[in-house]
């Protein structure tokens, strides 16, 4: 969260999101709206330098970004309009750790097969790795 959507912001949001997962976050695919941040030289040198690809959809298809929406939607109805903030300090961390405390981990998906994003994703991986060891 910023005073101002830019590519400042969004570069700062790619390197949470890079610290969260450890750090390594190549082969990583970025879809984005075709906002002027997400096409800004800034924010491609920061994709390039964690080896993340940036993907950006049709002029004019909301569906392309359907995923983002059905979050942001979530995100909105299911808490912010519910709560109130004091600061936007407090505003960050709340709603931090209501997606990492609650939506990845708690929340049941249908599109993960009724897990959390963080079963769905252990799952995936440990399939992956018992794939490549047989």
């Amino acid at each position: 969260m910023g005073a101002h959507h830019d590519a400042d912001l969004v570069v700062a949001a790619l390197n949470v999101a890079a610290a969260t997962l450890g750090g390594d976050v190549r082969g990583v695919i970025f879809h984005s709206d075709r906002g002027s941040e997400y096409g800004s030289r800034k924010f491609a040198r920061a994709c390039r330098r964690l080896g993340v690809t940036r993907s950006m959809g049709r002029v004019g298809s909301c569906f392309d970004n359907a995923v983002s929406e059905a979050f942001n939607s979530v995100l909105k109805v299911g808490y912010v309009q519910s709560h109130t903030f004091r600061t936007r300090t407090e505003a960050r961390i709340r709603i931090a750790t209501w997606i990492t405390d609650f939506y990845n981990a708690r929340r049941l998906h249908s599109v993960c097969g009724f897990k959390s994003p963080i079963d769905y994703e252990n799952e995936y991986w440990a399939g992956l790795t018992v794939g490549l060891a047989a």
